[in-house]
């Protein structure tokens, strides 16, 4: 059972020991009326002896008069006790159903922060890959020499990274006017070699790097010369030698597979599957953009109006009582992040909301 599931259950226990106190209270209290009632009647019975009895009834009526009156008072206090006890009760439900919110509502912002931070980690390995295969033998001679051979050599050498790294759609080794000079899957994107990819943003900001120990990360987008797939593009420099400070010869764009590991990591939230039914998990980034969602809508198109008032993380409902709990991503490493944010979104459960109009 999750925090969550048992954070509903205590509510729900809690609410129905207030109804059964309720109701058990209201039970004795009925009893107590009745016998009020009848020793009311009774008084009034030995009114009509004591006046039937003239003076010498008098100091009956006096015991009965009294009795009536304390018969009275019990009413009194039977509805007094009545009116307390209900009010405790409710005031008992709705402190355990606040206390239940907030609980919910922290455990849904540590959940968006976990999923923010697993595509961070995610990611992090992706910027080590992009420098460390930057320097590799193969890339800087063809960056350095363009023939035929070196060309083959370094598709054949991204092919095998692309065997091993299944994360990856495609590498791209491109020289420095922007034109791809070797691919590692030039079987199943046979248009790549040779394509010009100067004025995409992520080569303009990787042919301005300062060293090979620097890179590129940008946002994600549909590559038109992957098919449309969906990829997180990663950029290092090309140097000679192999040297981070040495001569730019090139650029390497390692193209991770964005859409299957999102998914994974928004499907993967640890939600009960009730919770599941009534949750949407998202990644939105810098702009608010879903970037995934865990039930597969709106991937680089929905623009989500998440509010951030209450700083980098926290959590609000909406007008119509949706639950947001969000988590900026606190980046990990040397990789600190794009600005993107774990969000969860939580529509209020129909069974629930059915339990606590029929109370």
């Amino acid at each position: 059972m999750t925090e969550q599931a048992g954070d509903r259950s205590l509510a729900q226990i809690v609410g129905g020991a207030a109804d059964t106190l309720k109701d058990a209270a209201w039970a004795n209290i009925a009893a107590i009326r009745g016998i009020t009632g009848r020793m009311r009647l009774l008084a009034l019975n030995a009114l009509i002896e004591a006046a039937h009895a003239g003076d010498k009834g008098a100091g009956f009526s006096v015991v009965a008069q009294e009795v009536k009156e304390v018969a009275a008072e019990i009413e009194r206090l039977a509805a007094g006790l009545g009116e307390d006890v209900g009010a405790r009760a409710e005031n008992l439900r709705q402190a355990v159903a606040a206390l239940s919110a907030e609980a919910q509502a922290e455990r849904y912002t540590d959940l968006a922060l976990n999923a923010v931070e697993i595509i961070d980690r995610n990611l992090y390995e992706r910027t080590c890959d992009v420098r460390w295969w930057a320097t590799d033998s193969a890339m800087v001679d063809c960056a350095l020499a363009p023939t035929p051979e070196n060309a083959a050599h370094a598709s054949r050498r991204l092919g095998v990274i692309l065997s091993s790294y299944t994360v990856y759609i495609d590498l791209w080794l491109c020289d420095l006017s922007g034109k791809v000079i070797a691919n590692g899957r030039p079987d199943r994107f046979p248009g790549v070699i040779g394509r010009d990819v100067s004025s995409e943003r992520w080569f303009a900001a990787g042919r301005n790097l300062a060293s090979g120990d620097e890179f590129v990360a940008a946002d994600i987008e549909r590559s038109a010369g992957l098919e449309g797939a969906q990829v997180a593009t990663y950029v290092a420099q090309v140097r000679e030698n192999g040297d981070a400070h040495g001569r730019p010869l090139g650029l390497l764009a390692i193209h991770f597979d964005w859409e299957p590991q999102a998914r994974a990591v928004v499907r993967g939230v640890r939600l009960a599957p009730a919770e599941a039914a009534n949750s949407r998990v998202l990644l939105l980034d810098a702009r608010g953009r879903v970037i995934a969602s865990s039930d597969g809508r709106g991937a680089l198109q929905e623009m989500f109006p998440l509010e951030t008032a209450a700083g980098p993380s926290g959590a609000y409902r909406t007008q119509n009582g949706r639950l947001i709990a969000y988590h900026l991503t606190p980046g990990y490493e040397t990789y600190r992040g794009l600005g993107w944010y774990g969000v969860i979104e939580h529509h209020q459960e129909r069974g629930a909301a059915a339990h606590r109009s029929a109370a």
